[in-house]
């Protein structure tokens, strides 16, 4: 069983206009990216970027068990870093 490490807290990117954070496990070192359309869901609007990073730590477990998901079915995007979508959340219940 892989032993997945998410070893920053979230930021903002204001480029990808998403929430960022880092996710290894064995020599996989990958981004993950959540981005704000994505949060519309969750937070009944388009959220502002710190509003959007408040959304992701309070939620953590939920995006990091989607993350796990992606990771363990081998869906990464083709830059190899991890581009979730509110189906990858739904999926594992959130």
């Amino acid at each position: 069983m892989p032993i997945f490490v998410f070893p920053d807290d979230p930021i903002w990117n204001e480029e990808a206009d998403a929430v960022q954070f880092a996710v290894e496990v064995g020599e996989y070192h990958g981004t993950v990216f959540i981005p704000r359309r994505a949060l519309q869901s969750l937070a009944g609007h388009t959220p502002k970027p710190d509003e959007a990073v408040q959304l992701v730590c309070m939620n953590r477990p939920v995006f990091d068990k989607a993350v796990e998901a992606r990771i363990m079915d081998r869906k990464l995007d083709p830059d190899a870093n991890i581009h979730l979508t509110p189906r990858d959340v739904r999926r594992v219940g959130g």
